[in-house]
Parts: structure tokens; sequence; C-alpha cells
């Protein structure tokens, strides 16, 4: 049977057989991406759960572990409900609009030494690109449906967008600066040397404003004024039931993933080991998958910490802190970042 299948695997051309990996990768990349949304769901009411002294969801399943799957069928099994005087075509692809650019992103990723499924020298030009283009769904899906709530929750949403967009792409030169390439596995690469080496500690500040940007690029607490329950019923996606809202919700848990992975990559190092230049040639400092995950799995903590923290900003704070402070902040680091490169200051002294 092996030998069948290795000979008519032999048998194909290179280009069909190129295709056919890819195509695999993809696959298996994004059934991963899916599992993780639907279990960070779950992680997110059980810690938030207990930051509040309460248990949080424990009926479906041992220990709650299949409440994620109870909530997708609900939602499968209810009705899509399209408003009689919306642009009923936009209203549908909105939704996929949004999704889209969170696993389109995850092409250019390197996930462990020498693997990416597309490893492009333009990768941080491709995430860029991909996290405006997620605010087109939001848009749509505000105008399409013909509310004012759902309008004013797209129009607050492309605005804190486009605010929070600047200073991640100045925050992102930094780095590109430091590491001398756009390609994401050179830039973990170039974090090599342990901990101090890697670009946290040395653009502290663009780290900073690059993660707390990403928490407002995925309009989550305390950023989350598009969906004010309290002041706009639920925002962009007010009109929106069944398969179209839960498409919603895994593009917002699909972001927050994205964007953890992205810091981790461009600040903390990526797949590369804290234990690097501690314990050289031992198993600890060797690189891996397992790495990435972990610095994941930390960022990811910290969302939600701080859903469970900070109360919601005003509007007018959320536009302050985004163009009076963050973009300052990033100009002035790229100035004395600039500086320590001229007189050899940091990991990039060499």
């Amino acid at each position: 049977m092996i030998e069948l299948v290795t000979g008519t695997w032999t048998s194909l051309p290179a280009w069909l057989q190129t295709t056919l990996v890819a195509l695999g990768q993809i696959l298996a990349v994004t059934i991963t991406v899916i599992l993780c949304v639907a279990y960070l769901t779950l992680a997110e009411r059980k810690v938030i759960g207990w930051m509040q002294v309460r248990i949080g969801p424990n009926r479906v399943g041992p220990k709650g572990l299949l409440q994620p799957f109870a909530d997708v069928i609900k939602l499968l099994l209810k009705e899509v409900v399209v408003p009689s005087r919306s642009n009923r075509f936009l209203f549908v692809v909105a939704p996929l609009l949004a999704l889209t650019p969170a696993f389109a992103a995850w092409a250019v990723i390197s996930l462990w030494p020498g693997f990416a499924i597309a490893n492009v020298d333009a990768g941080v030009l491709y995430v860029l690109a991909l996290a405006g283009f997620g605010a087109y769904g939001i848009i749509l899906a505000g105008w399409a449906a013909n509310s004012k709530y759902a309008f004013l929750g797209a129009m607050r949403s492309a605005a804190q967008i486009v605010a929070y967009e600047i200073a991640m792409g100045f925050a992102l030169v930094g780095v590109v600066m430091a590491a001398g390439t756009l390609n994401l596995g050179k830039i973990v690469e170039a974090q090599s040397g342990g901990v101090l080496s890697w670009y946290w500690l040395w653009l502290f500040p663009l780290f900073i404003v690059y993660f707390i940007s990403g928490v407002a690029e995925t309009n989550r607490a305390p950023f989350d004024v598009a969906e004010g329950e309290s002041e706009i019923v639920a925002g962009f996606h007010v009109e929106y039931s069944g398969i179209a809202f839960a498409l919603f919700f895994l593009a917002e848990y699909a972001n927050m993933i994205m964007i953890a992975t992205l810091t981790a990559t461009f600040f903390a190092g990526g797949w590369l080991s804290p234990f690097e230049g501690i314990l050289p040639g031992t198993i600890l400092a060797a690189p891996g998958l397992h790495w990435l995950v972990l610095k994941i799995a930390f960022f990811l903590f910290c969302f939600l910490w701080f859903r469970a923290t900070f109360p919601r900003y005003r509007y007018d704070q959320i536009m302050r802190l985004g163009w009076k402070v963050f973009i300052p902040v990033t100009l002035v680091w790229l100035c004395v970042e600039a500086a320590m490169w001229v007189y050899k200051i940091g990991p990039w002294a060499a």
C-alpha cells in the first residue's frame, strides 16, 4: 500500500506535487487556527470566571470542554435574518471579508526554523496590507444592514483602525530597521542570542505600542467602543444572527491569535528559546514550535486579562491615545533607534 502511494506520488508532475503540499499545509494551519479559536472562547470564559471568583462553563462535556462545539451548533441552527431594507449581497459578504485576512496572514508566518507556507521576502508588507483589509468587512457590515446603530459602530471601528494602523506600521518600521529584512523568518533569526537580544528590550516602547494597538485593532476591551453595548446595542453586527454572526465571532478571535503571533514573532523571538544564551547546547536551548506556542499563549492571556480588568475607554480617549500618544512615541523611538544604530549600541552592534 505504501509503495503504491509512493509510486503514485513520484509519478505526479513537480508543479502538482508542490500545489498539493501547499494545500495540505494551508488545510492543516486553517483547521488548527479554527480549533484554537474554539478553545480560546472557552479559555476566555474560564479565565474571566476565575478572576471574578466564578467557575465558568462546566456543563457540556468533561469540565465544560465541549462547550465551544455546543455554541457553534446552536449558532448553525439559528436562522440568518436579513433585514428587508438591507443590501443583501454585501450583508452576506461582509462576514467573509472580515474573516479572510485573519487566515490569509498565516501564509508568511515562520512557525518553526525553516518553515513558512510562503517564505516571501515582503512578509511584513503582506501582513500590514491584510491588517488594513479587515476593516472593509466591518464597514460593509455596518453600511449594508441599513441600521443607524450598525453604521455608527462601523464608523467608530474604521476611525479606530486607521488611527492604530499607523502606530502599528511605525512600530514595524523599527523592527525592520533592526533586522534589516521584511522576511518574518529572518526577523526571528536576527533576534538569536538569548532573551536580551530579543527586540522587546531594545525596542520596548515600540513593543508596548504594537501590542496595545493590536488590542485596539481587534476591537477588544478596553477598546471595544465599536460594539459598545451600553451605547449602540451591539455595534456593526447588531443585525446579524446565526452563522453570519458566528463568522464575525470567529474573525475577532482569529485576529486575536494573529496579533499574539505577530507580537511574539517581531518582539519576543518567535520560535527561539529563552534559554538560548543561558544554557547553550542543551535541549532547553533548542528552538521550536513549542516556544512560539507558549509566547502566543502568554499574549492571549494578556488579551483576556485586559478584558477582565479595565473599563471601556470613551471614544475621544481612544482617538487621543492613538493620534497624540502612540504615533509621537513611535516616531521618537525610531530616532532613538537610528542613534543606537549609528553608535553601535544594542544587538545589531556586531
